[in-house]
């Protein structure tokens, strides 16, 4: 059984995509931008997915990812927005008598190319980097790799719907330790008064 709590930590106001400031913005105007992968909204979604009854020893899996998202203007007509996901996990022994490892995983690096006007669709399209920053070799590949992510959503009323879709091959790969990483990540996401 799988459980995930999100938090996001808003650091500024919406920016160069909208002439409302963030003191004009209405507490579910920023919840929206705040679930919107690609928003102009500099912010720090925390997700952590936590996995029960996991391993030989029923177990708890745990893995946190700290996601800044930073929106640059590049010009009229396109903004970068960039999204760094770095996982922090916590990992059971895989076989009996083995202790729990914790530390970091590979970070990945996406930069979205986002149209300034895009209509009632907002998409974004991008590179993405995997970084070998694992602590542990049983926590991730600490491996290098690169690929492509695209992501697109729409905002009618209270929801958030969309999904993102990328795909991650490895460069600088061991014999037996390839990536070829393919990710489907659908969200649907309704927002209530007062931001809730």
């Amino acid at each position: 059984m799988r459980f995930v709590i999100q938090l996001c930590i808003v650091l500024a106001g919406l920016l160069t995509w909208h002439s409302a400031s963030a003191q004009d913005a209405s507490a579910s105007d920023l919840a929206k931008a705040a679930q919107n992968p690609i928003a102009s909204l500099i912010s720090v979604p925390i997700q952590s997915n936590i996995d029960f009854d996991w391993g030989p020893n029923s177990d708890t899996f745990a893995v946190t990812n700290i996601q800044p998202v930073l929106p640059f203007k590049l010009n009229d007509d396109w903004n970068l927005v960039t999204r760094t996901i770095l996982p922090i996990v916590s990992q059971p022994g895989l076989t009996p008598g083995q202790s729990r490892k914790w530390g970091t995983s590979d970070t990945l690096f996406t930069a979205f190319f986002v149209p300034a006007d895009s209509g009632a669709w907002t998409w974004g399209v991008g590179p993405m980097v995997q970084l070998p920053t694992t602590s542990n070799s049983r926590l991730g590949k600490d491996e290098w790799g690169a690929g492509i992510s695209a992501v697109a959503l729409t905002m009618p009323g209270r929801w958030v719907v969309g999904g993102l879709v990328s795909n991650l091959w490895g460069i600088s790969e061991d014999p037996g330790n390839e990536i070829n990483s393919f990710t489907f990540q659908p969200f649907v996401n309704y927002n209530f008064d007062k931001g809730w």
